[in-house]
């Protein structure tokens, strides 16, 4: 669908609702106060079980401690997928439950904003609400989001993606669903919570905040209130990853990251995002890879993309992360932007193509560990023609390309796609 089409009915553009939020350090404290103001007695919590770390048990027990009953699911999956969020349906509905708490990242938050709106609406399929506001039932149970990573932003925006497993095993599929009925009650970030977050995965997490903030900063949307929360937290992630990467007890460095994907997602909320994330949904959808390093390999290739009708914006991107471009012309300053972000990718250690992704790319990686027989076939991501043509046919039925900032086609996106999996960035650097 060419933007054009989706914008013409809708001349008004939507600013979209925000959670209620605590932020700050020792906020994941108060969960038990709040979830009882908010009138909590039988919650589940649903998480992927963040292994290794006692985060979990820590805010569980202290639920329990203020006479909360507690019912736990804890197998989220990254990328989450459909019978994920079903299961748990079935457990809040037989456990009587009354309310949710999701613990976590995006994967978690997503999976649980996609069960509330099942719960609302008599334990449909998900994949039922696939696409904008398709949700009939504005009353769904009330849900607390504690994120333990800074990426997400889910915790305070209206979108949640969901990978669809009933499709053909040879075109898989993964989905946004932007509802404002999916809005949590309560958003809870707590940078102390990030402490524990593997060096790798801080890194990916950080390159969704720079996509979440640098593409409605270019949107074809050009929406106004956006702005200045996208470029503000492209500062701050430019201030803060490398220090949130390599020095993960660094409070300044970890809260910095915190304040940078809130309002990142704030900016996507209303103002679009484009096709840094639909390529990072397509290679999830065929590969189960994580979405902050998706992001993190698409990202350098679309700011090179979208440049040339954006130059004046890219500009300004350069001097959000820390660039002095006076005497430059707005396209040089863009190119500096570029250059800027694969400097940050190389100093954080993030794999530069989508071939360089193999099972010791990163701690969660899933290639050829998924739970369907195509994901069990898809042991390393080939990046051939057949690769591309599927991703890039992925790409351009996706939710958040109509966004982008340039007009996209598969003649024109199939070289990006193609670029992000054997491409050099060098070739990129001017």
């Amino acid at each position: 669908m060419q933007v054009d089409e989706l914008l013409k009915p809708f001349p008004i553009k939507e600013f979209h609702p925000f959670p209620r939020a605590l932020l700050g350090p020792g906020s994941h404290e108060m969960i038990g106060p709040e979830a009882l103001k908010l009138g909590f007695k039988k919650t589940l919590v649903m998480t992927s079980g963040l292994r290794g770390t006692d985060i979990v048990h820590k805010i569980v027990e202290s639920m329990r401690y203020h006479g909360l009953e507690v019912v736990v699911y804890d197998q989220v999956e990254s990328n989450p997928k459909d019978y994920n969020v079903m299961d748990s349906v079935a457990m809040y509905q037989e456990n009587h439950c009354d309310s949710f708490v999701s613990i976590g990242g995006g994967s978690s938050h997503d999976a649980c904003k996609g069960a509330r709106i099942s719960v609302a609406h008599d334990g449909r399929n998900v994949n039922e609400f696939e696409g904008f506001n398709k949700s009939e039932n504005p009353k769904n149970p009330p849900h607390i989001a504690v994120s333990t990573t800074a990426g997400t932003g889910s915790e305070t925006s209206w979108a949640y993606v969901i990978t669809d497993t009933t499709t053909d095993p040879g075109n898989p599929h993964k989905y946004v669903a932007f509802d404002d009925n999916s809005v949590t009650t309560l958003a809870v970030d707590d940078p102390v919570l990030y402490y524990d977050c593997p060096v790798d995965y801080t890194a990916q997490c950080g390159f969704d905040v720079l996509a979440h903030a640098s593409e409605p900063y270019v949107s074809r949307l050009n929406f106004q209130p956006s702005l200045g929360n996208a470029l503000h937290a492209i500062k701050l992630t430019a201030e803060n990853l490398r220090q949130a990467v390599w020095n993960g007890q660094d409070l300044a460095g970890r809260e910095g990251m915190m304040y940078a994907q809130y309002i990142a997602a704030q900016a996507f909320n209303s103002g679009g995002l484009g096709i840094i994330h639909s390529i990072s949904h397509a290679v999830s959808a065929f590969y189960d890879t994580h979405h902050g390093l998706n992001n993190a390999v698409a990202l350098p290739r679309v700011w090179a993309f979208n440049m040339p009708v954006a130059y004046k914006r890219f500009a300004a991107i350069a001097e959000a992360m820390g660039i002095d471009t006076h005497g430059m012309t707005d396209p040089q300053a863009a190119d500096a932007a570029l250059n800027a972000a694969i400097r940050l990718l190389r100093d954080v250690g993030i794999p530069e193509r989508f071939v360089d992704v193999n099972a010791d790319s990163y701690s969660k990686n899933r290639l050829g560990q998924g739970p369907t027989k195509f994901y069990e076939q898809a042991k390393e991501i080939k990046g051939d023609s057949g690769d591309v043509d599927r991703i890039t046919h992925h790409v351009l039925g996706d939710a958040c390309t109509p966004g982008n900032a340039k007009e996209c086609t598969f003649d024109t996106v199939r070289p990006v796609v193609e670029h992000c999996m054997t491409g050099d960035l060098d070739d990129l650097l001017t």
